[in-house]
């Protein structure tokens, strides 16, 4: 129906039939309807009655023990705040739950838990979550809209810093009802941020005080998981028990999954302490880093009478970071010539085969092996023009792909790189002085801290191969407490870290490398990187509508923190190393965008009836 349809007998009739008209074409697209899924990118991949995830045996046994370890130490069994300097593993998914879940299988979908449904619309521009009425916390209190308002207004305040910056983009928020809370994200921009919503968990408001929220505590949470925690020996153990009451047991999403009655953690300040343990038979599963362990060291009864059995199992999803990274808020760091300079000087060849028995590859890319990767490939048109903006903060060699990180003949002698290292420092400023590089009087001298041998091995083989530079390299081995507030605080010349990568990279990044995030105490920005141009690609990852505009961005995204040298790239593992109980089971269908296990502590796997 048109205007051109009407005769007017007034003028001023006609001109408010006209304006009736013009506003109702004006009007925005209505909302899409409440969904049980949604997508990053295009549809969710299962329907609104799947019966269970493609990697969950729903026919799982359900019982029984299970014993694992973990290295290290916790003081908290606080996930969510930032005085603890080290918490727990495995409270998130089995204590603590979010409105919504990520499945496995996809880059980014999200299928409804706590939130039974989600709304929004094309531009996202806002979200509703409808609460399930059956969800409830452990102690039996129903969750409700009034929790989640708490949660976020807890977290957005005192919270992580990545939880405080996704938050603080929330324009208002309001509970409609007692189970239905929407957000107003009006003009954000950023097309995850739904999805970032949707990931936050629920805290109960009946057990949380506010002002003691920031304290480091060992006192037992109340959560809505599969599991309450029973019994805790601080920095040494804790036992995970399956709730009976647990509100979402028959749920598609939790079909077939969280098998065990029973999760018994120990803690491990030493890696050989916790091998033994599992040799044992005190523990029945454990991921191997250790290729030399894995070579060599698997060789025991258990094995051997088929008690004990090993698989390497392929990792879905992009190939994550690891390196040592450069804090560029010490000033020896800040030229990028003496960050390439010093990368080129680590010898994967050698270390590779002679410390690991030659079974790591190099890593290349931020996402290496996947489609977001950069390397190997030249930018294309899209890619171009999102960097275009910014001449000069990618280098040539980068954006054709040509580059790669540096390699050696495996001899440990090879020259070449070295003198292109001294090459690369002498034009920054350096020069050698008896044997010693100087560089504004002072000698070009740092410290690498590590939390364990292994991380000391590596360090100080790269150590050495910069003192045949004339680099000064200090290696100091720190225990796992000092070792988080130190890193928390950025006090380190540099350290290893590590960048799990997804399939679906976004918000977390802001938190990895966004300038905001250089100061905040607690980010995951541990070089410290104030970037325009980073800057400018994270939010085209954000804003991205389409797989081919996000992918497109990622590929530029990875350029620019390869031009950036804020690391020294280390390797990876071609699979996943495991070591389990025969008793123990899996499902054969493995998650193709993450771990094989399902998580820490063994979500997807179960015991086999005795």
């Amino acid at each position: 129906m048109t205007h051109q349809m009407f005769r007017f007998r007034s003028t001023a009739l006609g001109a408010s039939c006209l304006l009736v008209l013009a506003l109702f074409r004006c009007a925005p697209a209505a909302a899409e309807p409440p969904a049980t899924a949604i997508a990053m990118h295009g549809a969710p991949a299962l329907p609104p009655d799947f019966a269970y995830l493609p990697y969950a045996e729903p026919k799982a046994a359900k019982g029984g023990r299970l014993a694992i370890g973990f290295q290290g130490t916790f003081d908290s069994l606080n996930p969510f705040n930032l005085k603890a300097g080290s918490t727990a593993q495995g409270l998130n998914g089995n204590v603590f739950e979010t409105l919504m879940t990520r499945s496995l299988d996809e880059p980014f979908t999200l299928y409804g838990l706590i939130a039974q449904t989600i709304e929004t619309d094309a531009e996202r521009s806002y979200v509703v979550f409808r609460l399930d009425p059956r969800a409830h916390f452990s102690d039996g209190t129903p969750i409700t809209s009034a929790d989640v308002l708490f949660t976020f207004e807890l977290l957005k305040s005192r919270g992580r810093p990545q939880q405080r910056a996704a938050y603080s983009l929330v324009k208002a928020i309001e509970a409609q009802d007692p189970l239905t809370i929407r957000y107003d994200l009006t003009g954000v921009g950023d097309r995850e941020l739904p999805l970032t919503l949707a990931l936050m968990p629920v805290l109960p408001r009946h057990k949380i005080d506010p002002a003691k929220f920031d304290d480091a505590s060992l006192e037992i949470p109340t959560g809505s998981g599969p599991y309450r925690i029973v019994d805790v020996k601080p920095g040494e153990h804790f036992l995970l028990r399956r709730d009976p009451d647990y509100w979402a047991k028959d749920l598609p999403i939790r079909r077939g999954l969280y098998n065990f009655d029973e999760i018994d953690i120990e803690y491990f300040r030493d890696a050989n302490a916790l091998f033994e343990a599992f040799r044992a038979g005190l523990l029945e599963f454990r991921t191997e880093t250790n290729p030399n362990r894995w070579t060599a060291s698997y060789d025991f009864p258990a094995m051997r009478d088929h008690r004990v059995m090993r698989e390497s199992l392929p990792i879905g999803g992009p190939k994550g970071m690891e390196g040592f990274v450069f804090n560029l808020r010490r000033p020896l760091f800040t030229d990028v010539r003496i960050r390439e300079a010093l990368g080129l000087v680590f010898d994967f060849e050698w270390i590779n085969a002679n410390l690991y028995d030659g079974l790591y590859t190099r890593t290349k890319s931020f996402f290496d092996e996947s489609e977001l990767a950069s390397t190997g490939r030249p930018a294309s048109p899209e890619e171009r023009r999102l960097l275009a903006p910014f001449p000069g903060a990618v280098r040539e060699d980068i954006l054709e792909g040509r580059w790669r990180p540096a390699a050696t003949d495996g001899s440990g002698q090879d020259r070449a790189e070295p003198k292109r290292a001294l090459e690369l420092l002498r034009q920054a400023g350096c020069r050698l002085e008896n044997g010693k590089l100087v560089k504004d009087g002072a000698p070009l001298a740092f410290e690498i801290m590590v939390k364990d041998r292994n991380q000391e091995r590596l360090a100080l083989n790269y150590a050495d191969s910069l003192a045949r530079i004339g680099v000064a390299v200090k290696v100091r081995l720190v225990d796992e407490v000092q070792y988080q507030r130190r890193r928390q605080k950025f006090d380190f010349d540099m350290m290893i870290g590590t960048w799990i990568a997804s399939a679906s990279p976004g918000n977390e990044q802001r938190s990895r490398w966004g300038s905001a995030s250089a100061d905040q105490e607690a980010s995951f920005n541990l070089a410290g990187v104030r970037s325009p141009a980073v800057d400018a690609m994270i939010n085209a990852l954000l804003s991205a509508k389409t797989r081919e505009e996000f992918v497109a961005a990622a590929r530029a995204y990875d350029r620019l923190l390869l031009s950036g040298f804020y690391i020294v790239p280390l390797f990876h593992a071609p699979d996943l190393w495991i070591a389990a109980s025969t008793k123990l089971a899996r499902p054969q269908a493995l998650p193709r965008e993450g771990s094989p296990t399902g998580g820490a502590t063994l979500d997807t796997w179960w015991k086999k009836a005795p």
